[in-house]
């Protein structure tokens, strides 16, 4: 038989437990592997900032909200994000460090330009770095989509969008098989460089299939210096093109125009109309986000099926 003392004790502390049960339940961590290693996050993130374009793009394909993004010049399909309806933690390459402190984030995510910063934002709050293994970088990329699903529950969403992007790629790859060489280009400022194989844009060839012609370009970072006379000489049958202007809004001669002369005239590419000038926006800021990624592909199979 209870007494009155016990019953007020349990009364007492029965509301306790069931915060206690709550508040367990609520705390329930994930551990993400990552670029720089591994971080214990919550699961189920509530507040999220991003200063990785890829996993922006990636996150909004998945319909995952974010609260803070970098000033930036996104592409068109992202053109939300610039606006006033999401807060501005900093730049790609500086983040705001008081701007990210107040806005208690559950996660920060870098990658690319901003993953230098890992180290500072991590000491604020759970960091992950999703930086893209150029030398594997299709296979990275859908790792990284994997990632994030897996943090926001959205497993069923990615499997869906990576397998149509398995099968574009596939339609790209089997169109570049016996369409001829091919040579990407960036264009800035007056100036150009190549990439061939195993450089920044090597995707083109390795994960779509193009075949290259040229396999003894400089694979640094900003690729080799080009000129007019380079790109005869090689005599690609598929010219790409990345305007570099053109994807971060700045003024200038157009690809276009540019390339528009007497030599690259007798190329075998603008003989048969076989320049493509690729998205340069997705190519050159976004990379490895899930929406880029599809859309790139789209556009070198259709381009290539219409030889």
């Amino acid at each position: 038989m209870f007494s009155r003392r016990s019953i007020l004790a349990a009364i007492l502390v029965a509301p306790l437990c069931a915060t206690g049960l709550a508040s367990s339940a609520t705390a329930e961590e994930i551990t993400i592997t990552h670029a720089q290693g591994e971080t214990t996050l919550p699961a189920r993130p509530d507040k999220v900032l991003v200063f990785d374009v890829a996993s922006l793009d990636t996150l909004d394909a998945l319909g995952v909200e974010v609260q803070g993004v970098p000033t930036a010049k996104y592409p068109q399909h992202l053109a939300k994000f610039g606006t006033d309806d999401y807060s501005k933690v900093g730049s790609l390459f500086e983040p705001d460090y008081e701007a990210v402190s107040a806005a208690e984030p559950d996660l920060i995510i870098v990658g690319g330009r901003s993953s230098p910063k890992y180290n500072d934002l991590a000491k604020l709050a759970p960091t992950i770095d999703l930086t893209v293994d150029q030398d594997d970088f299709v296979a990275s990329a859908k790792d990284n989509v994997r990632t994030l699903a897996k943090i926001f529950g959205k497993e069923a969403e990615a499997d869906a969008k990576l397998q149509a992007l398995d099968a574009s790629i596939k339609v790209a790859r089997d169109a570049a098989a016996d369409a001829g060489k091919g040579l990407i280009v960036l264009t800035t400022g007056g100036k150009m460089s190549a990439y061939g194989p195993g450089s920044r844009f090597g995707v083109l060839y390795s994960d779509y299939g193009v075949q290259p012609a040229r396999t003894d370009l400089d694979t640094a970072n900003h690729g080799q210096a080009a000129s007019f006379e380079l790109i005869l000489e090689t005599n690609p049958d598929w010219l790409f093109v990345i305007d570099r202007d053109a994807a971060i809004g700045r003024e200038g001669e157009a690809a276009a125009q540019f390339l528009d002369n007497e030599l690259v005239a007798q190329t075998t590419a603008w003989k048969e109309d076989q320049v493509v000038y690729l998205n340069s926006a997705n190519w050159y800021l976004v990379g490895g986000g899930l929406t880029a990624m599809q859309q790139n592909a789209d556009q070198i199979a259709k381009a290539l099926s219409k030889r």
